[in-house]
């Protein structure tokens, strides 16, 4: 999977439990769910997402352009 499918599914993970804790939890938890919007955000913005170096380091690639499976 390449680190740009990895970063969608960790920010939806993120998303779904900090909602979750919100509601069950404390409502404090949803200030976690603005953190993971605005760095989705800045990230768009400036093509540099922490994440993306996080899972570098831990040796998940980019998709080569063109790979297969690739939508256009």
């Amino acid at each position: 999977m390449s680190s740009e499918r990895w970063i969608r599914l960790i920010a939806g993970i993120f998303i779904i439990l900090s909602v979750a804790l919100g509601y069950f939890q404390s409502r404090y938890w949803l200030w976690f769910t603005l953190f993971v919007g605005l760095n989705l955000f800045q990230s768009a913005l400036t093509r540099w997402c922490l994440m993306e170096d996080i899972l570098r380091k831990l040796g998940v690639t980019r998709a080569p352009a063109g790979a297969a499976g690739a939508r256009s």
